[in-house]
């Protein structure tokens, strides 16, 4: 079996690295830029935490999913889900393709066959990566300061990772507290703003239009 040298194994972590520094819409508590790397490393951490939640599941395959989902990025830089069209998933592909490329073969062929898994959706394994991926997006919105959300968010918010989620009772659970917190959020900052004269609307805008108008803007945070 072919196996890395100290020199491929540290090239290649430099390039994997660049998640460290990849950033993402949302922002932490402490007002710090979240990056793809701390995004792939809570959906693993979730996963491993659940492990004991989910039945028969093969939780060490889906922590690996988790870890590896975003790794295309470290390349292309993020690319919201909700502005994501074939083109962008297909240079992606290719993106992680080259990056897996210099993996000795078996590992190789054991990412890639783990990808090949999460695209096709149709494992428990790959269901569980998939709600993992939307939700640790959701909880992390919900930890942020709402002021760095935009106007889709609010819905989007309550929406993202419901489908993902059916099936599995305990990420269900997950999924209806993080929809009751992100009403209370939203409750809470309507309240401010009528305290403050400005309305319970105002710059929130029409979700609908300003999807409408530019999907660019108005992806969301949420990946």
């Amino acid at each position: 079996m072919e196996r890395f040298n100290a020199e491929q194994f540290t090239d290649f972590l430099g390039k994997i690295g660049r998640l460290k520094s990849v950033p993402r819409h949302c922002v932490t508590p402490e007002g710090v830029q979240e990056t793809v790397a701390a995004h792939c490393w809570r959906a693993a951490m979730m996963a491993w935490l659940m492990k004991d939640e989910l039945g028969e599941i093969d939780i060490d395959k889906v922590i690996h999913m988790c870890l590896l989902h975003d790794l295309g990025e470290a390349v292309t830089g993020d690319i919201p889900a909700f502005w994501k069209g074939e083109a962008h998933r297909q240079v992606e592909r290719e993106a992680v393709d080259r990056l897996l490329a210099a993996l000795p073969p078996h590992l190789y062929e054991e990412a890639g066959a783990l990808f090949a898994e999460m695209e096709a959706l149709e494992t428990k394994e790959a269901k569980v990566y998939k709600a993992l991926d939307k939700l640790e997006a959701v909880i992390s919105h919900n930890e942020s300061d709402i002021g760095t959300w935009l106007p889709l968010e609010y819905e989007l918010q309550q929406t993202y990772a419901k489908k993902s989620v059916e099936g599995f009772p305990f990420l269900e659970s997950l999924q209806e507290l993080a929809v009751k917190r992100t009403r209370e959020k939203i409750a809470q900052e309507e309240q401010r703003r009528k305290q403050n004269g400005a309305g319970g609307n105002e710059d929130r805008g029409s979700t609908t239009d300003a999807s409408a108008t530019d999907g660019r803007k108005t992806e969301g945070n949420i990946r």
